[in-house]
């Protein structure tokens, strides 16, 4: 990490790139949600090449944004790196204390009953939800915060029950994502995996 953080200084620096100096931590928002977006894309890809130059994008920018935080001298990478270890520890005391579990779930009812404690003032949680998540993230989120309860007359429609009608297919997808958060499926992962497996298809298609 110090070699790409001795870059990124570089690059900043007097004598570095025009572009790279002019960059401001709200600049690099969007390059942020790109580099990810292409992490996960290249994640579900079979090419590990592609998955490490991905990934490597992505620490590109939390570097990027730490070189910028470390000259405003509010914060550095090391301040990062610390908050993130002791964010782990603590919300793992089944591995680094007494705590004892059952099973997954507990691990993570556990994980977010420590998070909540971990807010310094109390949060709407739906509020605290990142606007930039993709929509169907942001949707299954919001079902899990808010316990909806599933439309059966949705789940169980067929598709010329829903017609052409704007508010029963926004149901309809509702609905659906709901269904897989609660079977334990990312609903986001699972239609960008199918879009991927359509597309392979079609490009195997002679």
């Amino acid at each position: 990490m110090e070699n790409l953080l001795r870059v990124m200084r570089t690059l900043r620096g007097p004598d570095g790139c025009p572009w790279d100096r002019r960059q401001t931590h709200a600049s690099l928002r969007p390059y942020l949600l790109e580099e990810a977006a292409e992490a996960v894309e290249a994640l579900g890809s079979d090419d590990p090449h592609e998955a490490v130059d991905e990934l490597g994008d992505v620490l590109l920018q939390i570097a990027f944004h730490a070189v910028i935080a470390e000259e405003a001298g509010s914060y550095g990478y090391p301040e990062i790196e610390a908050a993130v270890v002791a964010k782990l520890i603590r919300r793992h005391p089944h591995v680094f204390g007494s705590t004892e579990v059952a099973d997954e779930a507990e691990v993570v009812r556990n994980w977010e009953t420590i998070k909540a404690a971990e807010r310094v003032s109390p949060r709407d949680p739906v509020a605290s939800l990142p606007r930039a998540l993709p929509t169907l993230m942001r949707i299954a989120e919001l079902d899990r915060l808010l316990a909806w309860e599933v439309d059966e007359s949705v789940a169980g429609a067929s598709l010329n029950d829903l017609g052409n009608s704007h508010e029963q297919l926004g149901q309809a997808l509702l609905t659906l994502v709901q269904l897989a958060r609660r079977a334990g499926i990312e609903p986001e992962m699972a239609l960008r995996d199918a879009a991927a497996a359509r597309q392979q298809e079609e490009d195997r298609s002679p």
